[in-house]
């Protein structure tokens, strides 16, 4: 699936910035793999905690909708539910501030993974219930907040404990890091789920229903025991964080200072035109998201692929995130060489236009697994070209100012808002225009994508 949150949405900070502690002593030695792997050094602790975050992210707003539909959920429910999980984390910029007011960020974090390591753990033995359905939906429900309230408390152990030289030098083992969580959860994860079904269980691939509740509760085992020993790991190994110079002492003013942020996020020059772009340039995206994995996995009389969930794990969830990590690397590359304001245009046509291969799979329903992983591979690996400018953008031209953290987290929020409104829906417009007409659909709603990025105003500095 495609991943929504690249460059993990970093805490508020108001005002001034924390005073971070520095790499541990010797690490500004010049060789970076001396100062990366220096005992002591963060190395031991950022990836682990990054996978972790993603892990859990992917499998509740991604992992899920999978799920949902082999245990026989129609497309439009199984869209929908797992979609509204994606409200917690688009709206975490809203309570951060109160995360800032209590105890350590070490403590939120090791909190956090031990209830989302349980919560799992408790999803895997609800579905030995009568009404497991409706458990586990609230269960999930419970566990997005949790992770949104990870990733808040993580990203501050890392902007607060290293110093501006030690963020820079981790930040691409950072990023590399939260990407393995999609590769484990929508590759390794969907594979395994379709392999114990058929091969351990002996179960048919290609049927859908409650059969498929013994390969998914070992699944969210499995997961549960990553997590929790993650927060082990992290018990031993993870600094405190340090709380900002200006942190909130209280409610009210924690109020306050999000309020402030809201004014001034409003008083920007042009920033509706900022505001339409953040929640329009993923607008085709959002309703591909996903229905792409539906359409892969569900029969050819139904208009399908018919792939079973091993072949999924690897087309979709593997050699696809592969090529949007490849894509995002290439994409970074071209923006610096020619600058956003000359490319942003580009980019967009990438994200989009590529789209096109769903609509042509749709149409011709090829049988050879080359072709089909070579039309997710063209698409994602555009989605990772394109898909940096839309970060970079909001980076450059709508988060600077007095809250420019916060200010980035509201952009990527209302990317988040626009993903899930677009997932709720999309379930429901495919089983009622059928997937060649969906996809058409999906061509169409690159138009707003294009316009919105053509007007796109640029008042900062390249």
């Amino acid at each position: 699936m495609h991943q929504e949150s690249t460059q993990p949405v970093q805490p508020v900070q108001p005002h001034a910035a924390p005073k971070p502690q520095r790499l541990p002593p010797g690490a500004e030695h010049p060789s970076l793999l001396a100062a990366m792997f220096r005992p002591g050094t963060p190395m031991l602790w950022v990836p682990s905690s990054y996978f972790a975050m993603a892990l859990t992210y992917m499998m509740l707003t991604s992992v899920t909708s999978i799920m949902f539909k082999n245990l026989g959920m129609d497309n439009g429910k199984a869209a929908e539910y797992a979609s509204y999980l994606i409200l917690a984390y688009t709206i975490k910029p809203l309570f951060a501030p109160f995360v800032e007011m209590y105890r350590t960020k070490k403590f939120f974090v090791l909190c956090t993974q031990v209830i989302v390591g349980v919560g799992f753990a408790g999803v895997a033995l609800a579905m030995s219930l009568p009404n497991y359905m409706v458990v586990m939906v609230f269960l999930f429900g419970l566990l997005s907040l949790v992770g949104a309230t990870q990733d808040i408390a993580s990203d501050g152990v890392y902007v607060t404990s290293l110093d501006s030289r030690a963020q820079s030098l981790f930040c691409g083992i950072q990023s590399l890091s939260w990407n393995v969580g999609p590769i484990v959860a929508s590759g390794g994860m969907v594979y395994l789920s379709g392999w114990l079904h058929t091969h351990y269980f002996g179960h048919p691939a290609g049927e859908f229903g409650p059969q498929w509740i013994e390969s998914w509760r070992v699944i969210f085992f499995i997961v549960a025991a990553i997590i929790i020993v993650s927060a082990i790991w992290h018990a031993r190994v993870m600094p405190d964080g340090a709380k900002a110079e200006n942190a909130p002492k209280s409610v009210g003013e924690a109020g306050f200072i999000l309020w402030d942020s809201f004014v001034t996020f409003f008083q920007k020059r042009d920033v509706w035109l900022m505001v339409g772009f953040a929640f329009l340039f993923r607008l085709s995206i959002g309703l591909l998201e996903k229905i792409g994995p539906f359409f892969m996995v569900d029969p050819v009389a139904k208009g399908g692929l018919g792939l079973s969930n091993e072949m999924l794990g690897l087309v979709y969830g593997t050699y696809g995130l592969i090529a949007v990590l490849v894509g995002s690397l290439l994409g970074g590359i071209f923006v610096s060489r020619r600058g956003l304001p000359a490319t942003l245009f580009i980019l967009c046509c990438a994200v989009n236009i590529p789209n096109v291969t769903f609509l042509l799979m749709s149409m011709y329903q090829p049988e050879s697994l080359w072709v089909i992983s070579a039309g997710v591979a063209i698409e994602k690996f555009f989605y990772g070209f394109g898909s940096v400018g839309f970060m970079i953008y909001l980076m450059q031209q709508l988060a600077p100012g007095k809250y420019s953290t916060t200010h980035y987290a509201f952009g990527t929020g209302l990317m988040g808002l626009c993903m899930m409104v677009t997932g709720v829906v999309s379930g429901h417009l495919q089983q009622a225009l059928g997937y060649v007409h969906y996809f058409w659909l999906v061509m169409a709603a690159t138009i707003p994508s294009f316009l919105v990025t053509w007007f796109a105003p640029f008042h900062h500095k390249d």
